[in-house]
């Protein structure tokens, strides 16, 4: 889903760009699970820079498939790590809010105490400590809600619903900052570029970047039915207990993004803005 997003745009910012998948042949073949395929992969590419949008990310189907996550989301992460360290190529590396448990009721900084609540959530966190342990040289970026025109996502489920629904149910008791690819993208480059230009000036370490403001799930998908004008649905409140899911969510995910404004001068736009920009694309691409 973002890394679709991300390639074009790194492209047009003037980078040269080899996109590697876990499906597809040599040399855009990579499986990060396998640690022995990284290092000659990237001796022969030479990347200046690695950025890791690659995750399991199936967050309910996680808690009957810990050991895939793991490899993953941990593993994964770790190898890539190694691969860097060796190289000394910087790692720019994707995670996510649900590190924490959504106790607090302050928007979460990147310093703030982590208690996954979820798999998904700890093989996330253990990603981190994996690449921290690792390689110095590396930039962690947490966001949150992400949605895109590519992949399955909140957004394209909800536009998939409404009209074949008069009513729809969505949780109001979770809260947290929806967060477009394409944002998310331009965030990444902006990083990137200083990577390219000035990677002794580079303050390595944990950022947060997401859509500014926050809103519920039931708040989101009823922006959604607005933006895209399918307003002969009714988007209703329920609670968490109302749709019980096998992974339990933190009922409060805001991240605080203050720190990736100080240090790369990024400041996240209102999320309602990215919604509008996603659906826009969306629509004008078709089905």
């Amino acid at each position: 889903m973002l890394g679709q997003d991300l390639r074009p745009r790194l492209e047009r910012a003037g980078f040269q760009v080899f996109g590697l998948d876990v499906i597809g042949s040599a040399p855009a073949h990579l499986d990060i699970t396998r640690a022995e395929k990284i290092l000659p992969l990237f001796k022969n590419l030479a990347p200046a820079l690695v950025i890791n949008c690659a995750a399991y990310t199936a967050v309910d189907r996680a808690e009957s498939a810990p050991d895939l996550a793991q490899a993953v989301n941990q593993g994964g992460a770790g190898h890539l790590a190694d691969a860097c360290r060796d190289l000394g190529i910087p790692l720019l590396h994707l995670s996510t809010d649900y590190v924490f448990d959504g106790q607090s009721r302050l928007p979460y900084r990147e310093d703030d105490p982590v208690n996954p609540l979820n798999v998904y959530g700890l093989t996330k966190w253990q990603g981190e400590e994996a690449i921290r342990s690792r390689l110095a040289a590396h930039l962690i970026v947490r966001t949150s809600w992400l949605y895109g025109v590519h992949g399955q996502n909140f957004v394209k489920t909800i536009l998939r619903l409404a009209p074949e629904k008069e009513e729809l149910r969505v949780v109001a008791d979770q809260c947290g900052c929806p967060t477009w690819t394409g944002d998310l993208a331009e965030a990444l480059i902006v990083m990137a570029r200083r990577i390219r230009d000035g990677r002794d000036a580079i303050n390595w370490g944990t950022y947060h970047f997401c859509g500014a403001g926050w809103t519920t799930w039931h708040g989101f998908a009823q922006a959604i039915v607005q933006e895209a004008q399918r307003r002969d649905v009714r988007v209703l409140p329920i609670t968490t207990p109302d749709y019980p899911t096998p992974a339990r969510r933190p009922g409060w995910s805001v991240l605080d993004c203050q720190k990736i404004g100080v240090f790369f001068n990024i400041t996240p736009r209102p999320w309602r803005e990215g919604l509008a920009d996603m659906l826009r694309e969306l629509f004008t691409r078709g089905p």
